[in-house]
């Protein structure tokens, strides 16, 4: 989704549903920051935000891979029994144009994203929210602005992935056709329901460039919806067919979700993606060590 994304989902909307689901089915849509990497041009200072139209952030706004910087009192993450994690991405909450999101993100310091990559264990270890002893193999952590911070090498058996600058752009993102938030909109309903209509999910489907790197926003699944995923997981893993999971689905917002990359040789699964989301009233206390994760790939 580049170029006036809104636009562009706008009028697939109107063309493809009726009126008033159509406005409705807008309603749903969440601004997101979409990761790219920083081209050269785009690592001169710049003027910060950017806009849905497409216009590049001409500021890097975080790195994928390299190595931490870290505060001396903080160890670097390990899952216990099983080994250190790897570091995915750093993201300066200062650089990030997050006055455009509808979350309460930082407007500074630094939010730095491990995981369990299988680098250690050949990938025996999967980390899955409905696998409690597995959650310490995905981290999310959060160093203030102002904190004296040194790089951090990588302990042994642990190949730092290359580093890979990002800039970022606000961009408009659509929910999962089957996301909790279409059901509580538009429930019940049926099979025939327009928005499962053939013709919109073809022309949704061909209007995406595929997943990315992202901040904010509604998630873009590989699979099914994440936010189920990570509901379940905070619930229990009760049954699917528990009521309570689409409930508690809906009190979940993504955070960051990170691509497989290749300029980074960053490859989750078959060409996947690491999900991390978190409950706004976390964010909002910067309890960034409650966040969930979740992964998919195809």
């Amino acid at each position: 989704m580049t170029h006036s994304t809104a636009d562009a989902l706008h009028f697939l909307a109107r063309e493809h549903l009726p009126h008033d689901i159509a406005e409705r089915w807008i309603g749903l849509m969440r601004p997101g920051l979409r990761l790219e990497r920083a081209v050269a041009a785009d690592t001169d200072e710049g003027t910060g935000g950017g806009t849905d139209g497409g216009t590049a952030v001409r500021t890097v706004v975080g790195r994928l891979g390299g190595l931490p910087e870290l505060p001396e009192s903080e160890r670097w993450p390990e899952w216990e029994g099983h080994g250190p994690l790897s570091i995915v991405a750093s993201l300066d909450c200062g650089a990030l144009p997050s006055a455009a999101l509808d979350i309460d993100l930082p407007t500074e310091g630094t939010l730095v994203f491990f995981y369990f990559d299988g680098q250690l264990d050949d990938g025996v270890a999967v980390v899955a929210p409905d696998e409690p002893e597995s959650w310490a193999g995905a981290r999310v952590l959060y160093v203030p602005a102002g904190v004296p911070v040194a790089e951090r090498a990588a302990p042994e058996g642990i190949e730092p992935y290359p580093e890979v600058p990002l800039s970022a752009r606000v961009e408009t993102t659509a929910p999962y056709l089957w996301h909790p938030v279409v059901y509580r909109e538009f429930g019940p309903m049926d099979d025939d329901h327009p928005v499962w209509g053939e013709g919109f999910q073809d022309a949704m489907w061909d209007h995406s460039e595929g997943t990315e790197h992202r901040v904010g926003g509604h998630a873009d699944p590989v699979q099914d919806e994440v936010e189920a995923e990570v509901a379940r997981g905070a619930l229990g893993s009760p049954p699917w067919d528990d009521p309570r999971i689409k409930e508690e689905a809906l009190r979940w917002t993504l955070l960051a979700q990170f691509d497989s990359d290749d300029d980074a040789d960053m490859m989750w699964g078959d060409c996947g993606v690491l999900y991390w989301l978190i409950r706004p009233e976390d964010l909002a206390e910067r309890h960034f060590d409650r966040a969930m994760f979740t992964w998919q790939c195809g």
